[in-house]
């Protein structure tokens, strides 16, 4: 069975950081590339970020460069979302999936991560 299981998250002020966490099981995780999504209250799914497969890559949305850094450790079937100098537009449920969607659509899906940064 294909599981994507989120952790991390949390509730902290602005200018913090937060890890998320995504392991993965039930596929070759290290053939596939990974995607960050987030959802912020109201709004529709954003893209965040991907890597590729084999962690050589990376891409992100305009708003979190230089902030944001994904990276995958493929021994350990586990992809993370370092985020620094969180902003309140950073808000949001974050999702972690299969997939490049400018090559393919996304696959599996994670359960989840809120995010939410208030002072």
């Amino acid at each position: 069975e294909v599981q994507l299981v989120q952790s991390g998250g949390g509730l902290v002020q602005p200018g913090a950081s937060l890890r998320l966490s995504c392991a993965a099981g039930g596929f070759t995780f290290g053939n596939f590339d990974m995607s960050w999504v987030r959802q912020a209250p109201g709004k529709g799914p954003e893209w965040v970020s991907v890597i590729n497969s084999g962690g050589e890559t990376s891409s992100y949305i305009e708003s979190v460069l230089g902030r944001f850094t994904i990276s995958r450790d493929n021994a350990k079937n586990t992809v993370y979302l370092q985020m620094n100098n969180l902003k309140p537009e950073d808000t949001g449920m974050y999702f972690c999936a299969t997939n490049n969607p400018t090559i393919r659509p996304f696959g599996a899906w994670g359960q989840g991560t809120q995010v939410t940064v208030s002072s």
